[in-house]
């Protein structure tokens, strides 16, 4: 059976649930739609998960910094489980909390993944939704790289939800989730390499930050490659240590991670 509606959201982040919202305020029939646990990337698997991680790696390189100038405590460390489990106080009521907001305010929710069957007639499971607009607001998936090994990739989505960190990690990307994460790696006590293919990371970003940004990376350890561009990864003797190589004839690396760091293509 078709159901009508004036506005189909497809998404239920930051970009679709407000706009959901909204229009059902005004007196619009509202249906919304999601693949994935309700709340989007930036609640469940992006922005307010990272900045949990980013808040302890904060706290231990202020207390390494204010050694000798007033603080003490010389043991000051990242428990990654325990900050995982942390984290999921914030991200796990989030699809319930959600899912409830759109009942308490009308909207027709549904679980699926969204198909068109027409310009504004979206079929989800069993449902063929038919409405006046279409608000597509799916978000991006990792873009594909090319490389042989790819499979190996470790995915933002999956390295926010990692309940060990491994001792080596490669960022695959000079962007700001690669340097986002890499200094929360760094801090809680694993090896970090950057591989970045160009001569500067973060090309659309001023100058001068990046600058300092580069500095204060190799300060901390992390191990950043410039002008280095990946082409294999590949799971050495079945274990748990992957190879990278790269553009540059001698450049390979054995680290236990890789994770994707460059922009994600549209759904």
């Amino acid at each position: 059976m078709e159901k009508q509606f004036d506005l189909i959201v497809i998404g239920t982040g930051a970009a679709g649930s407000p706009v959901a919202h909204k229009c059902r305020q005004a007196g619009w029939s509202v249906a919304i739609i999601d693949s994935q646990p309700f709340g989007g990337t930036c609640a469940l698997r992006g922005c307010d998960p990272k900045k949990v991680l980013v808040g302890a790696a904060e706290a231990i390189d202020w207390t390494r910094r204010m050694q000798g100038k007033g603080v003490a405590a010389s043991d000051a460390r990242i428990d990654w489980p325990a900050l995982m489990r942390f984290k999921r106080t914030f991200t796990d009521p989030v699809p319930e909390n959600r899912e409830k907001g759109y009942q308490d305010a009308g909207i027709a929710y549904f679980h699926g993944r969204a198909r068109f069957v027409d310009k504004t007639k979206v079929r989800v499971g069993d449902d063929v939704l038919s409405g006046r607009f279409v608000h597509i607001a799916a978000g991006a998936r990792p873009a594909t790289l090319g490389l042989d090994g790819e499979k190996y990739l470790t995915t933002s989505d999956q390295f926010l939800d990692l309940d060990e960190l491994p001792n080596r990690i490669d960022f695959v990307g000079g962007g700001y989730i690669s340097f986002e994460f890499a200094h929360v790696a760094a801090r809680a006590g694993a090896q970090v390499r950057i591989l970045h293919r160009g001569a500067r990371p973060l090309k659309r970003f001023d100058p001068d930050l990046v600058n300092n940004l580069v500095r204060a990376t190799r300060d901390a350890g992390i191990d950043l490659h410039l002008n280095s561009s990946v082409k294999s990864i590949e799971r050495r003797n079945a274990g748990s240590v992957l190879k990278v190589s790269t553009d540059q004839e001698k450049d390979s690396f054995e680290t236990e991670m890789v994770v994707h760091g460059r922009p994600g293509a549209g759904y």
